[in-house]
Order: C-alpha cells, then sequence, then structure tokens
C-alpha cells in the first residue's frame, strides 16, 4: 500500500506523475474548512501533504491523526505551526537552496528600479510626458559604490552582498544573529549593530523571516534612524516592517524612498496608502518568480516528501529534532 498524501497546490505533470508514483494522492484545491470538510476522510488517512501558501494550524492538524511529513513549496513557513507539529511529531520539509539567487536578483533590482525611479519615470513616458530633454524632476540617485546596509545574512543576503559588491562596488554593512565568516571574506563585509545598520546604510535590504522577534523590527523608531536619503528594501516577509510606520516616513520624508516586494496583507489592498505614493515600488511577490525556479522549488518539496516518508532525511528539514 502507497501512503496517502493531500496535494493543495497545483503541479506540473511530470512532478505530479512523480508524485504518483510513491504516494496515493488526494489534491484539493487550498486548505479551506470547505475543502478539509467535504475530503474528511482523505484527510484523516494522509500520512503527507504538500502544497503553499495555506495555514497548517492545530485545528487542521486535529483532523489529520496519521499525518507524519509535511512539505511546503517555499522556503518560508510562517503559514505552519511549528510547535504543533513538534508536539505531533511531525517533520516539515522546506526549499530554501533553489530560489535563492532568483530572489537576491529581485532585491537588486528593486534596489535599481527605486534609486533610479525606473517604474515611475517609464509611466510617464507612456503617458506622453517626455517632450524635450529631462530635467531634475526625472533624476533618480546613483546606486554604485553607496553602503547596502542588509538585515540578515542569511543565502539570500549573502547573494545579495555579492551582486551589490562585485557588481556595483559597494560597501557591505551587514546585521545578523552571528557573524558572516564568508561575507566577511569574500564581501569585506562588516558586521554592525542594528543601530548602526540603520544610521549608515544608504539601502537598507531586509532580507529576514517573520518570527516573534522579527514582527515589526523596523517602526516608527527605527527608520527616524534612517538617512533622510535612505531606501528601504524589503523581500523577506512584509510584518517584519510595521507598514504603517513606513508609509509615515515616506510622506514626511523621513526616508527617500521603498521597494517592496512583500507586505503586511497580500494580497496588497488596492486602497494602500503605498500604492498613491511615487516614491514606492510595489511588486506581488514576485521574489522567486520565474518559471525556473517555481519549478525548481516544486521539484525539491516533491523530493522532501518522498524523502520524509520513505527514505532518510539530511537536508532541507525545519524541525530536524523530531527525527530525534
Amino acid at each position: 500500500m502507497k501512503p496517502e498524501v493531500v496535494l493543495y497546490k497545483s503541479l506540473p505533470d511530470d512532478l505530479r506523475a512523480r508524485l504518483d508514483e510513491h504516494f496515493t494522492v488526494t489534491a484539493v484545491k487550498g486548505l479551506t474548512p470547505e475543502t478539509v470538510q467535504a475530503q474528511a476522510e482523505a484527510f484523516a488517512r494522509a500520512e503527507g501533504m504538500i502544497g503553499s501558501s495555506s495555514p497548517v494550524d492545530e485545528a487542521l492538524l486535529e483532523k489529520m491523526p496519521k499525518l507524519r511529513a509535511a512539505s511546503t513549496i517555499s522556503v518560508g513557513y510562517d503559514n505552519f505551526d511549528v510547535d504543533a507539529l513538534n508536539r505531533r511529531g511531525i517533520v516539515l520539509m522546506h526549499t530554501p537552496t533553489v530560489l535563492t539567487e532568483t530572489v537576491a536578483d529581485t532585491m537588486m533590482a528593486l534596489v535599481l528600479s527605486s534609486a533610479r525611479r525606473v517604474v515611475e519615470v517609464a509611466e510617464r513616458v507612456k503617458a506622453g510626458e517626455w517632450q524635450r530633454s529631462i530635467g531634475p524632476d526625472w533624476f533618480g540617485v546613483d546606486v554604485h559604490h553607496k553602503k547596502m546596509g542588509i538585515l540578515g545574512m542569511g543565502r539570500i543576503g549573502l547573494a545579495l552582498a555579492q551582486r551589490a559588491h562585485l557588481g556595483f562596488g559597494m560597501p557591505i554593512l551587514y546585521n545578523a544573529r552571528k557573524h558572516h565568516e564568508e561575507a566577511e571574506s569574500r564581501f569585506n563585509a562588516q558586521y554592525c549593530d542594528l543601530d548602526t545598520l540603520l544610521r549608515e546604510s544608504d539601502f537598507l535590504c531586509i532580507s529576514l523571516p517573520l518570527t516573534e522577534q522579527t514582527h515589526h523590527m523596523i517602526g516608527h523608531e527605527q527608520l527616524a534612524k534612517m538617512k533622510p536619503s535612505a531606501i528601504l528594501i524589503n523581500a523577506g516577509r512584509g510584518p517584519v516592517v510595521d507598514e504603517q510606520a513606513l508609509i509615515a516616513a515616506l510622506k514626511d520624508k523621513t526616508i527617500h524612498a521603498a521597494g517592496l516586494d512583500v507586505f503586511e496583507q497580500e494580497p496588497l489592498p488596492v486602497d494602500s496608502e503605498l500604492l498613491k505614493l511615487p516614491n514606492v515600488v510595489a511588486l506581488p511577490h514576485i521574489g522567486s518568480a520565474t518559471h525556473e525556479t517555481r519549478y525548481g522549488m516544486a521539484r525539491d518539496a516533491v523530493e522532501n516528501l518522498i524523502t520524509a516518508l520513505t527514505g532518510k532525511v539530511e537536508k532541507n528539514c525545519v524541525n530536524p529534532q523530531v527525527l530525534r
């Protein structure tokens, strides 16, 4: 008998076939209460689950008494109640490596587009406003040789430091839970406390997961410490930044601009004040959104689930302590 699993996000045909080789699969559209109720027997029998973007909490786990492994098609796992998984001995797998370079590309794109006002001036051209040689009201600011401050020096932070330092000659400052020897040796990155990072950075680039410690880590007090010429970039998790504090800082010129790929509420409400500010570049959470990377994430998630239920877990595990 194959183990039974619940699939709550569509997969490319070849990856779905790979899943079917190993498991009896019940595919559902998300993890809504209506879906769980309609497929109650499948959830009750499932030993594994795979998908993304739906909450997995204590209430759901109570309906899945046989669950042994969950595989998320993402690097972030804030949709999961990890404590509840740990209590039940359920292993949680994620995809931390395949999207590193793509998200770093997105962050560098936000740096460039925010500094050079790419989106804003491109729309002005389309609107027919380019009638003569442009003046200062079209100008942006330089990126090269400015100080980049990276908050969270993990895989993505390291890849961003490589682009900024080697490609644009930018000095790198960073703040993280511990010193990062590779960043310091390869890119001459300088470790500093958060206040120094805020005070010295021309670009503050946030690449942090969402935890109790990082929620609203950047608020009114922190934004007030930044340079008036500074630009904030967030491609980690939206709630790391207090969005109302950021809006106020952008309105009153406490900081110069922001490039955002993540928000406190997603999708971003159409009446958000962020969308009314010309000094904001707002993207629809596209950090890993390329065909190649999204396929790679799905592939890794499938292999993670196969390993977790039929093999020996050696990588990509959020809570390895349950294996012991």
